[in-house]
């Protein structure tokens, strides 16, 4: 198994500024989470890890700590836009695969993140991949912040929604079984779509929910679902969640 793993990291947020940079135990969170991805091993080896930077003190930041980083434009409207880009100034090919982790993850779990990728390995026909866990208690399952997904007898995500899908018709006030699946934001994609995805037009259902992965699904893409025994570490949107991940970090 062979695969890039791509860290996209942007110094603009409106809830924690410069996010990249915040201290974790003394380095860089963008740095942590690559440390993180990094101790992942396959078949042939390390995985190759890059940060994919809007800002020069990104890339300064990683260097001294022997992490690959490269200097992607500032415009890009999304995330796959600057995945694009790193793929393009990497040079990599149409058929390799690369996973996506987003750069305020650093409690991820590196077996997840292989996991993603040998799915997309094992799963020729699917353009992405990506994970999910079970939903236990129904305020979790009820919040519009959390995405569900629902997939078909292979795997296979049939939608991604902020809704409560599946919906329990019968006993609407309890979790339906099997377990509904809460989406986890990772994911892994086929070079070659990668490239296709940004200029894709957008979806209509996408535009409606604000669900980037539902353009995949509604132009005919396939999208693998690993789904995980527990929930991820918590990430860091805002200054409450970096001191959450700060004491988890130093425990």
């Amino acid at each position: 198994m062979s695969f890039t793993v791509l860290i996209p990291a942007r110094l603009a947020s409106t809830r924690l500024p410069n996010k990249p940079l915040a201290d974790i135990g003394g380095m860089p969170m963008v740095v942590r989470v690559a440390q993180r991805v990094a101790t992942l091993t396959t078949a042939n080896g390390k995985v190759r890890v890059v940060v994919a930077a809007d800002s020069p003190a990104i890339v300064s930041a990683c260097q001294p700590h022997g992490i690959e980083a490269i200097l992607t434009r500032t415009d890009h409207p999304s995330g796959s836009d600057r995945l694009a880009e790193a793929c393009h100034l990497l040079g990599l090919a149409e058929h390799e695969i690369v996973i996506n982790v987003q750069g305020d993850e650093p409690l991820i779990d590196p077996a997840l993140v292989g996991s993603v990728a040998q799915l997309l390995i094992e799963q020729p026909q699917a353009s992405m991949s990506t994970a999910a866990h079970a939903i236990d208690n129904l305020a979790e399952f009820s919040n519009p912040n959390v995405v569900k997904v629902v997939l078909d007898a292979q795997g296979m995500a049939l939608y991604f929604s902020r809704a409560t899908i599946p919906y329990w018709r019968d006993q609407p006030d309890r979790l339906p079984s099997p377990a509904p699946l809460r989406h986890i934001g990772i994911y892994g994609y086929r070079v070659g779509f990668l490239r296709q995805f940004p200029n894709l037009p957008q979806a209509p259902m996408e535009m409606t929910e604000a669900l980037e992965q539902l353009r995949a699904l509604w132009h005919g893409h396939r999208i693998a679902v690993h789904v995980a025994a527990q929930a991820p570490g918590p990430g860091v949107d805002t200054p409450e969640d970096l001191e959450r991940v700060r004491r988890l970090f130093n425990a």
